[in-house]
């Protein structure tokens, strides 16, 4: 895997994880599983927790990366991505 293809994977990795455990659009999944499941479970904990989502999602990532890091499709999408989650950082720290 290239140099690129792992910082690129890293910032899919980072935005797919602040989608799932913060980000209001993901907010009816993070209702359904706490409803499913009861708030306190480890299911609820899962895809509220940073730390606990970012294992699963870098393990989905990783492979895939692996595999199509070098092609222009996947560095374009992962790109998008990437500069999402560093813009949105900036304008927390900006703000």
């Amino acid at each position: 895997m290239s140099l690129m293809a792992f910082l690129l994977s890293l910032g899919v990795s980072c935005r797919i994880t602040r989608f799932i455990t913060k980000d209001t659009l993901a907010a009816d999944l993070r209702s359904w599983v706490a409803d499913r499941f009861g708030e306190e479970s480890k299911p609820a904990y899962l895809i509220t927790c940073g730390w606990c989502s970012s294992i699963w999602v870098a393990a989905a990532v990783t492979p895939f990366a692996y595999w199509a890091g070098d092609t222009v499709w996947f560095q374009v999408s992962a790109m998008i991505l990437t500069l999402s989650y560093l813009t949105g950082l900036a304008s927390s720290w900006l703000d």
